[in-house]
């Protein structure tokens, strides 16, 4: 046998193509272990999937639109397929291109569409092209030189159309008509614009699917240290960027501004953005020139700056943070869509724009539109909204929640969707798994503890902290250091750990609600706090099975805190403070083994037991007669049980339970969790949507538990459809988890994801990103094959 193979072996399942069907895990293993076979891997060549469009270092909008919806793919599903470029280019404008670029197409030449076409016919491995459509793009009338192309290519294509021109005339529509006769599938980013295909040029709504122009995740401006923070300070910021053009009719802005001035003298409107480098090759430096002499006309020398140069993403994004409203001036009523509006919306700027399809669709709340080239709109609206800043302050966070959607991700996903339904070339797309990011566990953590609610990425300090927060830090803090030893780590464990000693009261108990100033709140009265007193358990508990690696005292104060509590824990009635619990003395007993503590698993897992045996039957095999939230911890909890103390009953009632919520909840290679609205009542139907993070890693635990107790690789493959929700493998396709700023949404409901990045949310996607990193993935076993081979 290969010694390089051998370690696969250990809980893995080594698939054979010839076999895989036939046998099990254990007679794979007796079969590799034979010495007259070896193993030879089967080299799959990835499909390819191939963008034809203007490409960096060309500049211009689609360049940069293209570049960044690859990078969102590969960041997404980077070893499911190999991306590749066809660059567009001009006699005249030669680049040198990335290792990407595969083929370049000179669109002055007629006869290189069909050259490129007969080329692409060649290669069996393009599973599909994605045309990026501009009529300045391609060369003939209306781009008709491309329909050479199309005319003779028989991949699959899916052509996105940044431009759709009402009103055609005849040779416009037969011309567009034509591509979309050609393409599998139209993609566009407005409903205006899918509505003018159908209506005006005839085409079938079924071949169209709108994917909004993609956005970048922005991290709050003060996780950041920034270029820009000290520029600027203390003036009110206006911008507009991209590559400058007089269709940004940047001069209505300029004319605007000294009424505006007039109420608001410390304003400064920033131009950010080179000129577009074909209207340089045209006509110089004119325009910019014509801007000049306009701001000196004006006197506008203090309250204008130029940003002449090629800003990075993170330079520009630093940019429009600093920003308080971002003009966009367009006078192109043709203007399908635009990036730079969409980016200022990412960083949360209230908007003023000119009504292109675009910005009429977004702008909902998050903006106000003024018409075309009216200098005195504009500076009406501006000021209005200046002189009111709790109502920019709601456009900002309207902003955030209008745009975050159409993050590039998203976007990602929503375009290799159409991959995914390929029949002649289907893939299926194996989501990336993502860096371990403690950004925003940092960014929620003060010298307290871990503040409980966010405002989509800000910490909310108003509403204070709690115990089960602190709880759930430290477990997913100290699984973090055991992977890392990571020093850092250490002050945020104690953090955490003093928040939880400190909630401990004198009788044992634990209160769980802190307000910012470190006073206990009334709501420790009003509530019943069972659950979050199960939770400080469970987390005391696990702490103490690192004992190895964290500082004794430590443990020592974790331990001392239990043996107050245990003659609490045995008054405990909720299913889950009872779960929580009896998870929490699993770990500190494993080492200790004291009878007094095993006498205890045993008492609250017979309340368990009796629970199940009284609403169960042959169809219900649960607890209570309604699943709620956290259900994966109940049958986990009945195995740590039955691990403490060798009962076959509390193993049989976990195989039992977890298998009852798993067939509720797996379904179709998807996780969809019990839902919080209403939960689930026996007897009635399974209610849909409002899905929260905390079930999905609840789950997930369960899951690693299970598998490394039992070793079926069932429970490994359901660990990675269940992260995947995180990572947009759910019922909306959008991402769940937020990987730019390191913070999880707080749930997933029929139409949209809450974008607030709260503690239980971003703790449970860290507690099931460390589960995942401890167990390896299933997927790097299921997408190899291999074949035996006599020696």
């Amino acid at each position: 046998m290969s010694a390089n193979i051998f370690p696969m072996m250990n809980h893995s399942l080594v698939i054979y193509k010839e076999a895989k069907k036939n046998l099990n895990e254990n007679d794979l293993v007796q079969l590799l272990m034979k010495p007259n076979y070896d193993l030879v891997p089967i080299v799959h060549q990835n499909p390819e999937i191939v963008f034809i469009t203007s490409y960096p270092p060309r500049e211009c909008g689609i360049a940069t639109y293209t570049q960044d919806l690859i990078l969102a793919m590969q960041e997404k599903f980077g070893t499911s397929f190999s991306l590749k470029i066809c660059a567009l280019e001009k006699t005249e404008s030669q680049y040198k291109y990335p290792t990407e670029v595969k083929y370049r197409l000179n669109t002055d030449v007629a006869s290189h569409f069909s050259d490129l076409a007969h080329q692409m016919n060649a290669d069996s491995n393009i599973a599909l092209i994605f045309l990026e459509h501009e009529f300045g793009l391609f060369g003939g009338v209306h781009g008709a030189h491309l329909l050479k192309f199309m005319k003779h290519i028989k991949r699959p294509i899916a052509t996105t159309f940044h431009t759709v021109l009402p009103n055609p005339d005849k040779k416009l529509r037969k011309t567009v008509r034509k591509i979309a006769d050609y393409s599998d599938y139209l993609i566009v980013m407005t409903t205006t614009s899918k509505m003018i295909l159908i209506k005006e040029y005839g085409i079938a709504e079924r071949k169209i699917s709108l994917i909004s122009h993609g956005t970048h995740l922005v991290a709050p401006i003060d996780a950041k240290i920034h270029q820009t923070k000290h520029l600027f300070s203390d003036r009110i910021v206006l911008s507009t960027f991209g590559l400058l053009n007089e269709g940004k009719s940047i001069e209505t802005a300029l004319e605007a501004l000294p009424k505006i001035i007039s109420e608001f003298p410390n304003v400064i409107y920033l131009i950010i953005g080179k000129t577009h480098p074909e209207v340089v090759k045209r006509e110089g430096e004119k325009y910019r020139d014509i801007l000049y002499q306009k701001i000196q006309t004006l006197h506008l020398e203090n309250n204008v700056r130029f940003i002449n140069k090629y800003v990075s993403l993170e330079e520009l994004m630093e940019y429009l943070q600093r920003t308080s409203i971002y003009l966009f001036t367009s006078k192109d009523p043709n203007q399908a869509v635009s990036g730079t509006l969409a980016y200022a919306m990412a960083c949360g700027c209230p908007v003023i724009a000119t009504p292109i399809p675009h910005a009429k669709e977004l702008l909902d709340g998050a903006g106000v539109h003024f018409d075309f080239q009216d200098a005195a709109q504009l500076a009406e609206k501006t000021i209005h909204l200046l002189q009111h800043p709790a109502l920019l302050k709601q456009m900002q966070l309207n902003a955030l929640h209008k745009i975050s959607p159409t993050s590039w991700q998203n976007s990602a996903i929503a375009h290799l969707q159409l991959l995914e339904s390929n029949g002649n070339h289907k893939v299926t797309l194996a989501y990336e798994m993502p860096k371990i990011s403690l950004d925003h566990i940092k960014r929620m953590t003060t010298k307290h503890g871990f503040i409980q609610f966010s405002a989509i990425a800000t910490p909310d300090l108003n509403s204070g902290y709690t115990l089960d927060d602190n709880a759930r830090a430290l477990i997913a803090m100290t699984s973090h250091y055991e992977l890392t030893l990571e020093p850092t780590d250490l002050e945020l464990i104690n953090t955490y750990l003093t928040f939880i000693l400190f909630c401990q009261q004198e009788d044992g108990t634990f209160l769980n609600y802190v307000n910012k100033e470190g006073v206990f709140t009334d709501n420790n009265i009003a509530e019943n706090l069972e659950d979050a007193n199960g939770r400080a358990i469970w987390a005391l508990g696990e702490f103490m099975s690192y004992e190895v690696i964290i500082d004794k005292n430590w443990i020592a104060k974790a331990k001392f805190a239990i043996e107050k509590s245990l003659t609490t824990i045995s008054k405990m009635q909720s299913p889950r403070a009872i779960a929580f619990s009896i998870k929490g003395l699993y770990f500190y007993n494993n080492e200790l083994q004291s009878p007094r503590v095993n006498q205890l698993i045993i008492a609250l897992a017979d309340n368990l037991v009796s629970k199940y045996r009284g609403v169960s039957d042959q169809k219900w095999h649960w607890f209570e007669d309604y699943l709620t939230y956290a259900n994966g911890i109940l049958p986990e909890a009945m195995l740590y049980a039955s691990l403490s103390t060798g009962s076959s009953l509390y193993e049989d009632i976990a195989k039992k339970t977890f298998h009852f919520l798993r067939a509720l909840i797996f379904k179709n290679d998807q996780i969809e969790v019990i839902s919080n609205q209403g939960w689930y009542q026996k007897g009635k139907p399974v209610r849909r949507y409002g899905e929260q993070p905390i079930d999905v890693a609840y789950t997930i635990l369960a899951l690693q538990t299970f598998y490394q107790v039992f070793e079926d690789p069932i429970y490994k493959a359901q660990m990675k459809i269940a992260f995947d929700w995180f990572l947009g493998k759910n019922h909306l396709h959008q991402i769940v988890y937020n990987s730019q700023t390191g913070g999880c949404y707080d749930g997933l409901e029929e139409d949209h994801v809450n974008l607030n990045q709260g503690a239980e949310s971003t703790l449970s996607y860290l507690l099931s990103r460390l589960a995942m990193e401890k167990v390896v993935s299933i997927s790097e076993v299921m997408n190899r094959e291999y074949l035996p081979q006599n020696k």
